[in-house]
């Protein structure tokens, strides 16, 4: 019988996929998700195989009103277990934490309290020192960590090469290249990804890929990512995240050829909640988001115009951010 795969097609056991839809897709909606969407988050992510899922974030009550945000912009442990229980089901767990948002000393609870099983800690270059401390309080705590350097397309190859200096004498686990403004091809993934791998391969840490998909790119650069020999993947189902959104799981799990992952299950959730999820809420690739990833340019501009009388008014959004070049 005749093959359908072509030769070439193959898979890395080693290669672990992150949901991060409760977590990035919170930032359409200020993480007003209801429980039976990130139920059903969780349940088709233990169906499908997916490795981890990242419901939320760590977030300050000081900088964030319990009123204007969701329980998940907070992860609040009984809110966690209100969806998981005790987890028995297996998949590894995360929050995230950005610097200078978040009261990780006292809102990150012993490991052996809390259901999570790895801390992302999110750090823009010039805060790599404060990253550094809330790598080593999460470790110590007893924690799987991450750090994610986020527009790192707005960063020099010397600040990068010293970031990754100063990374890799922590016990991080893994390092993830982050096109934050969804502005990098794949040339800029490869050079990224390879650098990082010369500072972490040795060891015995990972490199991990997170993509925004302004530029349409998001799968590309992912896969590109991954040739390079990133085993660390996020993806969002249906590309569900901030402004343009992130690489979409359906079409990652469908890349992998991996028979550890189920397709199907995802197929389901889109089906029956992703979809009429856009009737509520607005993600994707729509060229206000375009704009800002060809001009390499924070979407926050995008994101408040396609909240306007003016979302599709396209040559003036363009005219105004050329302005401020």
């Amino acid at each position: 019988m005749k093959s359908n795969s072509a030769p070439w097609v193959t898979f890395r056991p080693e290669i672990k996929v992150l949901d991060c839809t409760i977590r990035d897709g919170g930032l359409v909606n200020n993480h007003l998700f209801a429980d039976t969407f990130v139920k059903s988050v969780y349940d088709t992510c233990v169906e499908a195989g997916i490795d981890a899922m990242e419901i939320g974030y760590k977030g300050s009550q000081k900088l964030f009103a319990r009123d204007t945000f969701g329980d998940w912009k907070f992860c609040d442990e009984d809110d966690i277990r209100r969806i998981v229980g005790d987890n028995e089901a297996g998949i590894q767990l995360a929050a995230m934490a950005d610097v200078g948002k978040t009261n990780y000393k006292t809102d990150i609870l012993p490991k052996k309290d809390s259901v999570l099983d790895i801390i992302r800690v999110a750090t823009y270059v010039h805060q790599i020192p404060g990253a550094i401390e809330m790598i080593q309080d999460a470790h110590d705590k007893g924690y799987e960590t991450t750090c994610n350097i986020m527009a790192i397309s707005t960063v020099s190859d010397s600040e990068i090469d010293a970031a990754l200096e100063a990374l890799a004498k922590t016990p991080v686990k893994t390092i993830v290249v982050v096109d934050s403004y969804g502005t990098l091809y794949h040339e800029q993934v490869r050079h990224l990804v390879q650098k990082y791998r010369k500072v972490t391969e040795d060891i015995g840490k990972e490199v991990g890929i997170h993509t925004h998909n302004n530029l349409q790119l998001a799968f590309a650069n992912t896969i590109e990512a991954i040739i390079q020999g990133a085993n660390r993947i996020d993806a969002t189902m249906s590309g569900l995240g901030r402004g343009a959104g992130n690489c979409p799981m359906e079409l990652l799990i469908g890349f992998l050829r991996n028979p550890k992952f189920k397709l199907r299950p995802i197929l389901q959730l889109l089906q029956d909640h992703i979809v009429p999820l856009r009737e509520e809420i607005e993600w994707g690739p729509v060229i206000p988001y375009a704009v800002t990833g060809i001009l390499n340019q924070h979407p926050r501009a995008a994101i408040k115009v396609r909240d306007s009388e003016q979302k599709d008014a396209f040559v003036q959004f363009y005219d105004n951010c050329v302005a401020d070049i």
